[in-house]
């Protein structure tokens, strides 16, 4: 399996916003969309803040297999959804602290109960 370099970490994890596209079934990429993305550990996570109907949610569902842009680094990844209470726990604080300079509102809707059924980890192909 494929691990993140430091720089890569560091440097995704420090931007404020990551381009996803998932692929399609023929293997072309979908239109990227403009999310957050936290660092959690040696991991990176994103969360769908609309939950599981957002439509570039539907498309990492599909094929679980896209690419992502953020931070000067371009990678394919493949998406797995992140049950785990405890590492969910751990992203919510992730998102606090890096978005803190947003509206409370804003925060609490990205670690809500949708959003959190809806997070996906970032693993490098």
């Amino acid at each position: 399996m494929t691990t993140w370099t430091n720089d890569e970490l560091k440097k995704i994890g420090n931007a404020e916003e990551l381009r996803i596209a998932s692929l399609r079934k023929d293997g072309t990429l979908r239109k990227p969309v403009t999310i957050w993305v936290v660092r959690a550990g040696d991991e990176l996570y994103v969360c769908s803040v609309n939950g599981r109907t957002s439509a570039w949610f539907r498309g990492v569902e599909s094929r679980h297999d896209g690419q992502i842009r953020a931070g000067g680094v371009v990678k394919d990844v493949t998406f797995v959804e992140e049950p785990d209470l405890a590492i969910n726990e751990l992203i919510d604080a992730a998102y606090r602290t890096k978005y803190r300079r947003y509206a409370e509102s804003i925060i609490s809707h990205i670690n809500g109960a949708e959003a959190r059924s809806a997070t996906i980890k970032l693993v490098p192909r």
